[in-house]
C-alpha cells in the first residue's frame, strides 16, 4: 500500500490554464507519473505545443480550446472528456493572472486604481475558479470521489504593497477552497476533498519585469522579495510539483480545506 501512497497513474486530471508557465509544467510532471491530462486554455497553439511534449515523452493528453468564465464552454469540454476517459478524478484551477491597471505604480495611490481592469482580474482568478469547480465537479460529486487543487498566493496570505486586484481575488479563492471543502465533504462523503497550493514569488511572463532588469540582475522590488524570503531565492515552477502531487494522490485522502504555502520560507519570516 506504501508504494502505491503518492501514485496518479491511470487518474483523468484536468488542468486549466494548462498552456500557461505554471500549468505546462504540472501538466508534463503529471503525465509523467502516469496521469491522463486534460489541458484546457484560450490559446491553442501554446496547448497543442503542450500537449506534443507530453506525447513524445509517453504521456496521455488532450487539449481543449475552452474559456474559464463561461459554463456552455467548459461543459462541452466536460462531454468531450468524459466520452474520452468517462471519468474525472482531478481538477486543477491553474487559469489565473494580473492586469497592469490593477496594480498600483510606485507612482499612483489606491485612487488611481482602473476598476474595469479590477473586475476582470477578479473574474479571471475567483469565476476562474468556481465556474470550472461547478462543471467539473458535479462529475467528481456524483463518482463520489475527486480532488479540486485550487491556486492561491502568497498574495493573499500578506499585504503585499502594488497587487491590490490579484491580492483580493487571490484571498477570495482562499477563501472559496475553505468554503467549498466542507460544503462537498458535508453533503457527498469524505472522498472529495478541495485545497489549493499557494506559490510565493516564482518569475513569470507577467511579473519577470517587476522583478528582474534586463540583464538579470534584481530590481528593487526583487531585492526586497529575496530579503523577506529565507531560501534567498525565487521558486522554480517543478518546485510545485510535489505538493501537486501528494494532493492529487492518496497520500492527502484525509486533507481537505487546506492552503499549503509554497515559498521559501516567506510566509514564516517576520523580516527579522
Amino acid at each position: 500500500m506504501i508504494n502505491n501512497l503518492f501514485s496518479v497513474k491511470n487518474k483523468v486530471i484536468i488542468i486549466t490554464g494548462g498552456a500557461g508557465v505554471l500549468g505546462s509544467v504540472m501538466a508534463k510532471g503529471l503525465a509523467q507519473r502516469g496521469a491522463k491530462i486534460a489541458l484546457i486554455d484560450l490559446s491553442e497553439a501554446r496547448m497543442e505545443e503542450v500537449v506534443s511534449q507530453v506525447r513524445q515523452n509517453h504521456g496521455e493528453a488532450m487539449g481543449l480550446v475552452s474559456d474559464v468564465l463561461s459554463i456552455k464552454k467548459l461543459e462541452q469540454a466536460r462531454e468531450k472528456i468524459m466520452e474520452k476517459w468517462s471519468r474525472i478524478d482531478i481538477l486543477v484551477n491553474a487559469a489565473g493572472g494580473n492586469m497592469p491597471g490593477a496594480t498600483i505604480s510606485p507612482e499612483q495611490t489606491f485612487f488611481d486604481l482602473a476598476y474595469e481592469e479590477f473586475q476582470k482580474v477578479q473574474e479571471l482568478n475567483l469565476n476562474g475558479t468556481v465556474l470550472p469547480s461547478m462543471v467539473f465537479g458535479e462529475v467528481m460529486s456524483e463518482q463520489k470521489i475527486g480532488s479540486i487543487i485550487n491556486i492561491s498566493s502568497m498574495a493573499a496570505e500578506r499585504a503585499i504593497t502594488r497587487v491590490v486586484g490579484y491580492s483580493a481575488a487571490k484571498a477570495a479563492v482562499s477563501n472559496f477552497t475553505k468554503w467549498l471543502a466542507v460544503e462537498v465533504a458535508l453533503k457527498f462523503g469524505d472522498s472529495l476533498r478541495v485545497n489549493a497550493i499557494a506559490p510565493g514569488f516564482f518569475i513569470g511572463e507577467q511579473n519577470r519585469k517587476l522583478l528582474l532588469k534586463e540583464d538579470g540582475t534584481l530590481t528593487e522590488r526583487g531585492k526586497t522579495i529575496i530579503a523577506n524570503t529565507p531560501m534567498k531565492r525565487f521558486g522554480k515552477a517543478e518546485e510545485l510539483l510535489g505538493t501537486l502531487i501528494y494532493l492529487c494522490s492518496d497520500a492527502s485522502k484525509f486533507i481537505t480545506g487546506t492552503i499549503i504555502p509554497i515559498d521559501g520560507g516567506f510566509s514564516a519570516f517576520s523580516g527579522v
